[in-house]
């Protein structure tokens, strides 16, 4: 049943007629207890209080099925305006993006020339940008720009996803350009011709890639709601002798909330990705999908309203 679940959401996740019929309707069917508002300014009273609480913070502007070049460009200026309002108030906030909401699916030469914009204006300000990681087919592309971008800047992150079989492979060829790496499971529905499909394949496979990351020497970011995951690292930290700044744990805005706290507590570097923008019902999906607990999320906001 809970296959069953989480492919109804992941194929719901990419209907662009619900995408559009989400938008009219904002995020009132519980999207607002994951995602951080519809606008930036809507999401800083969020960040200001999650650093009140210890916790640093990654924003990620929602957008996708992006068709147009002006519309790239668009989302490119949110971007630089967002990282422009970071520095403003002084927010503990790196900022996540997707390729496509910059025109990937368009052009390399437009997602290189909005990635320049953002990537500098954040380099003036101090602040990280991740490029985060979509389906299988953009997985290949998506790196190559990053290395390319990597090369001059570094200020730059990126993810990869333990359900590919390819990613150990990616590991070993992003080592010498130092990355910083968010670690995840993955969120996409994909093929057992690129993807491990059992559970326990793809937790292993993580296993050994926050592993080897952290063995190579490079930050890394375990982006994991998985107390077994959290755990793992910690027995890491004690193998590897490894200094805390030297990782950080991550999780999505409004899971896991008193874990997030008590790992604050305990003096560990957590960051809470937060959402937010019009374009919520993609990511909502997904996160849907991922967890079928989330689906109370929903039903709950639809009739709390």
């Amino acid at each position: 049943m809970e296959a069953i679940s989480k492919n109804f959401f992941l194929y719901l996740s990419n209907n662009k007629v619900l995408d559009r019929f989400a938008k009219r309707f904002g995020t009132s069917f519980g999207a607002d207890k994951i995602v951080g508002g519809e606008t930036f300014s809507q999401a800083i009273p969020i960040i200001k209080q999650l650093n009140h609480d210890g916790l640093q913070v990654t924003v990620d502007h929602l957008g996708e099925f992006v068709t147009s070049e002006a519309e790239a460009k668009d989302r490119a200026n949110e971007c630089v305006d967002t990282i422009r309002l970071i520095d403003k108030h002084q927010l503990g906030s790196e900022v996540s993006l997707k390729l496509t909401s910059l025109g990937l699916d368009i052009s390399q030469d437009l997602v290189m020339e909005n990635m320049e914009r953002i990537l500098t204006e954040a380099e003036s300000k101090g602040i990280t940008v991740t490029i985060d990681m979509e389906d299988s087919s953009r997985c290949g592309s998506t790196l190559e720009i990053y290395k390319a971008l990597k090369e001059k800047h570094k200020n730059l992150g990126t993810v990869i996803q333990s359900y590919l079989y390819r990613s150990d492979e990616d590991l070993d060829d992003l080592n010498s350009y130092n990355p910083y790496l968010r670690l995840v499971k993955g969120a996409y529905k994909e093929s057992g011709k690129v993807a491990f499909v059992e559970k326990e394949m793809v937790d292993s496979n993580l296993k050994r890639l926050i592993k080897k990351n952290l063995e190579n020497g490079h930050y890394t970011a375990v982006a994991s709601h998985d107390d077994a995951m959290i755990e793992y690292t910690k027995q890491l930290e004690d193998e590897l002798k490894l200094s805390r700044n030297q990782f950080e744990f991550q999780m999505l805005y409004g899971m896991r909330n008193e874990t997030q706290k008590q790992l604050v507590k305990e003096g560990y570097t957590v960051r809470v990705y937060l959402p937010y923008g019009e374009d919520w019902y993609g990511y909502f999906m997904r996160r849907l999908a991922e967890r079928p607990a989330n689906i109370a999320f929903a039903i709950k906001g639809i009739f709390s309203k």
